[in-house]
Parts: structure tokens; C-alpha cells; sequence
């Protein structure tokens, strides 16, 4: 009898060890999400999701909530409530009510550190990243693509529209009782979850290493059409293009020190913004000279050799799958998701669409990479200059996302990092740290150097990661979880999607890539 009340003792002490650990456990990650939500949730307002960490301070955030859920129902639950945390989270966005404070109040202090956004600004985030000055080259993509390269504008739009559907999909699982709850966070953990259970984290490498690839090589497109927007600027300037760029990285050279990216928030808005009234003012200049329009130049015919590369200037335009699942998870109501993308998706169409044709009927086979380079010698100076200001102030936000997630998977997980913090005890910059950002800075420069061409560096960015984030992976994925659910039309669009997608992926790559060497090879003999 004495062993059995003392064995009875012994797993009550450890039981209530073990929920006090796991309460204290998140005690500490609900404070660390506290201290660094808000400023994940400030960059997003422009448009631009640090993806990963938006989502992993998601999950830190739903564990304070649980804590206090437990807080206030009692010790008699022990951690058993633990267990079903993420089922308060709902596809409609119900659930039950903040939690009540200790003195009875009803204020949420996590809501008040992290806040939902509507809609309309999950729609206005959307815009931004499928609308930004990525838009210039289409015109160049129906040079060389005729009237089917403005259906693939409206086939992308489709597409895209769609995959961002499915993927968000992939994030919810059905309960119990038949609703649908959140059980992931982000594209990396739904890479995971189909990777596993042989290779549990190989879908979140291969998803990194897409996400990293696509935000340096947008990097090196922002330092490109700066050389290039100057150049055309100013020609009578006894200044090259290189040159213009070398200029352009010396000016980005202190984003080296960024540890946040409020300094350019609200410049970067004002350049979004700009950025609209540029576009108005290139389609009304090019509506000024309608007489002259070369509809006859507008072919069924394609370039076969450059026409997969504006299948990549057209994908890459539509890019925003990245960072979906964390836009989702912070909106007030989920539910309104599916048709925020679509209009959204429906009005980049239209506009791309227009801006691409009437820029092209404009000046017909003169058309360049960059649009805003046909304009007349006045206009265009103010224009790019305009240009130029929007791309050096967003070279920081796809520049620090490229930083932390590297920072994230060599120098910052755990014990398993390759190699030591970067950052000290006091929150101090180390040397390798630095070193490691001055030299992401270089390399934008020398690749903007040895392959100035816009439109084969954003068609191979398009083909390689644009493709395999917007078109391969999601379709993918949605067979690999869902497959079970899906009607027999679901399958046949995701197998379809994935077999496009391939297709122009393949293509794209290899012609860019073709593209891209000769003209290495023609600045290194220079």
C-alpha cells in the first residue's frame, strides 16, 4: 500500500512538473512574439511578408494564447488543453472570444500587439507584390509573343489565382466534427508535411532555397534597372551603364546595417504610390498616340527562341505564393481570402493586359526591355528618375528577407547552425555578420554587371522559381495531401497545371540560361 501511494505521489509531482515547464515554455515564447510581432506586421502593410518569420512568430503567438486560455480555465486541465490550441483557430475566422484578463477585463493584449488586417489591405499587400515595376517588361514579353502573349498574361492570372487558392487550402485539415482547422503555418511547413515522414524537412530546404534564390535575383534586377534607367536617362553623360550601377550599389551599401526596415517603410509606400502615377502616365501617353498604333505588327505568330523567356517575365510579374499563407493568417476574416484573390488577381489582369498592348501598339517593334526607356528624351528622365528612387527604397525589403532567412538556416538553428551567431550577446552586429551582408550586396553588383539584360534575368527567375513556387509546387502538394477529398476536375487542374508549368519552366530556363552566357561571355571579352 505504502509503494502504491507513494508511486501515486511520484506521477503527480511529475505530471505537475511537466505542465509547469510547458507553461513556462510559453510564457517565454509568447514574450519573445510580443517584443517582435509588431514589427513583421508594420513591413507587411507595403506588401512585403518576411515569410518565414512572419509565420514561425504566428505559431509563438498561438502558444501565449493557449497559455492564457489555461490561465484563466484552471489548473484542472493540465496540459492537456495544450493539445488543441491550434482547433481555436477556424477557416471562418470564429472561434472563441479573446481571453478575459486576470481583474476581469476583456482586453486581449496579444490582439492589441498583433492586429488583424481586412481584406482590403490583404488585397492591397497582393497588389503590390503581382503590380510593382516588374510590369515594364511585359511590354517586351509581346514583342516577341504577339496576341499569345497576352493570353498568357490572363492564363498566369488564372493560374496564379488558383494555386494561391489550393495552397492556402493545404494549410487546413478537417476535425473531428467536419470544420476545417488550421494545422500549418506556412509554405515551408506545407513542404514538410509532404516530405514526410522519410525525409520530414527536405520540402522546407527546397522551398528556402526557391524563396532565397528569387529574392537576391530581384535584387540584382532592382541594381539592373537602375544602371539601366539611368543610362537611358542621361546618354549624352560620359557615364556606362556598369557605371550607373556601380553608383546605384554604392548607395545600397547601408543596407548592410539594417536590423529593421522601418527607416524605409513609409518611403517605400510613397514609391508604391508613384509608382501607379507612372503607369497612368505611360498608358496616357501612349493613349496620345493611338493614331498611330501598329495593330498590323500585333501577330498569332512567336519568337520560338526569345518567347519562352516572356513566359518567365510573364510568371514573375504574378509572384506572390510566398507569402499567402502568412497574409491569411493574419486576416481578420480567412473566409474572404478566396475572393480578395480574385478581385485582385481580375484587376491585375485587366491592367497588365492594357498596359502591355498599348504600350507595344505604341512603338511596335522599337519596343525595349524597359518600357519607360521609349519615351520622349523629356518625359523619360522624369520618369525613371521616379523609377530609379522606387527601386533603390524596395532593394531593402526582398534584400533583408534574403539576409534572415540565411542568417535563419546557417548561423541561427539551434545546434545545428553551421556556424556561430551573428549577432552578440548585446544584440551587436559581429564581424561575420556583416561580412556576410556587405558580400550579398557585391555579389547583386557583379552579376548586374557581367549580365545587364532585364528581361533574361527576370525570365529566368520566372522559369526557375517563379514557375516551381506558382505553378509546380502547389499543384503538387494539393494532390499529395488532399488527393483523397478532390473531385475528378480538381485533379485533372492540378495535373494539368503541373505539367504546363513544368513544360515552361524547362523551356524558360533553358533559353534564359542560353541568353544569359552569351552575354557573360560577350562582357568578359569587353
Amino acid at each position: 500500500m505504502a509503494t502504491l501511494i507513494r508511486g501515486k505521489l511520484s506521477n503527480k509531482l511529475s505530471n505537475a512538473a511537466t505542465a509547469v515547464s510547458n507553461k513556462s515554455q510559453a510564457k517565454v515564447s509568447g514574450m519573445f512574439a510580443r517584443m517582435g510581432f509588431q514589427a513583421a506586421t508594420d513591413e507587411e502593410a507595403l506588401g512585403f511578408a518576411a515569410c518565414d518569420d512572419l509565420d514561425y512568430d504566428h505559431r509563438q503567438g498561438m502558444q501565449m494564447d493557449i497559455l492564457t486560455s489555461d490561465e484563466t480555465g484552471g489548473e484542472a486541465s493540465g496540459d492537456g488543453e495544450a493539445l488543441d490550441g491550434d482547433s481555436h483557430y477556424q477557416r471562418d475566422g470564429t472561434g472563441p472570444s479573446p481571453s478575459a484578463s486576470k481583474d476581469g477585463g476583456s482586453t486581449n493584449e496579444l490582439s492589441e500587439v498583433r492586429p488583424k488586417i481586412t481584406a482590403w489591405e490583404a488585397g492591397w499587400n497582393v497588389t503590390n507584390a503581382i503590380q510593382g515595376m516588374f510590369v515594364l517588361g511585359l511590354p517586351y514579353a509581346i514583342l516577341h509573343g504577339g496576341y499569345l502573349g497576352l493570353f498568357l498574361i490572363i492564363f498566369a492570372a488564372v493560374v496564379c489565382c488558383y494555386t494561391g487558392k489550393i495552397l492556402i487550402s493545404c494549410l487546413y485539415e478537417e476535425d473531428e466534427d467536419g470544420q476545417l482547422v488550421r494545422v500549418r503555418d506556412s509554405y515551408v511547413d506545407i513542404a514538410n508535411a509532404c516530405c514526410a515522414p522519410r525525409f520530414p524537412s527536405l520540402g522546407g530546404h527546397v522551398v528556402n532555397v526557391a524563396q532565397i534564390i528569387e529574392l537576391v535575383m530581384t535584387c540584382i534586377l532592382y541594381v539592373v534597372v537602375s544602371g539601366n534607367l539611368m543610362y537611358n536617362s542621361f546618354p549624352n553623360m560620359p557615364i556606362s551603364q556598369k557605371s550607373w550601377a556601380i553608383i546605384a550599389t554604392v548607395a545600397l551599401l547601408p543596407c548592410a546595417f539594417l536590423k529593421n526596415l522601418k527607416a524605409v517603410s513609409k518611403f517605400s509606400l510613397l514609391c508604391t504610390l508613384a509608382h501607379f502615377i507612372i503607369n497612368i502616365l505611360v498608358i496616357a501617353y501612349c493613349l496620345s498616340r493611338a493614331r498611330d498604333w501598329a495593330w498590323d505588327k500585333v501577330k498569332f505568330y512567336i519568337d520560338v527562341k526569345k518567347f519562352p523567356i516572356s513566359i518567365g517575365i510573364i510568371v514573375f510579374s504574378y509572384t506572390s505564393q510566398i507569402f499567402l499563407p502568412s497574409l491569411e493568417g493574419n486576416m481578420q476574416k480567412p473566409s474572404e481570402f478566396h475572393c480578395m484573390m480574385n478581385w485582385t488577381h481580375i484587376a491585375a489582369c485587366i491592367l497588365k493586359g492594357l498596359f502591355a498592348l498599348v504600350a507595344y501598339l505604341t512603338w511596335a517593334d522599337a519596343t525595349k526591355e524597359v518600357i519607360t526607356d521609349n519615351l520622349p528624351p523629356g518625359i523619360r528622365a522624369v520618369v525613371n528618375l521616379f523609377l530609379v528612387a522606387k527601386a533603390l527604397l524596395s532593394y531593402p525589403l526582398p534584400f533583408f528577407a534574403a539576409v534572415e532567412v540565411l542568417e535563419k538556416s546557417f548561423f541561427q538553428d539551434g545546434g545545428r547552425a553551421f556556424f556561430p551567431d551573428c549577432y552578440g550577446g548585446d544584440g551587436r552586429l559581429k564581424s561575420w555578420g556583416l561580412t556576410l551582408r556587405c558580400s550579398l550586396v557585391v555579389f547583386t553588383l557583379l552579376m548586374a554587371i557581367y549580365v545587364p539584360h532585364f528581361a533574361l534575368l527576370m525570365g529566368l527567375t520566372g522559369s526557375l522559381t517563379g514557375a516551381g513556387l506558382c505553378f509546380l509546387l502547389p499543384s503538387l502538394f494539393h494532390l499529395k495531401l488532399l488527393w483523397r477529398k478532390l473531385l475528378w476536375h480538381q485533379v485533372f487542374f492540378d495535373v494539368a497545371i503541373f505539367v504546363i508549368g513544368g513544360i515552361c519552366s524547362i523551356s524558360g530556363f533553358i533559353h534564359s540560361m542560353e541568353g544569359l552566357i552569351e552575354a557573360f561571355k560577350y562582357n568578359i571579352e569587353e
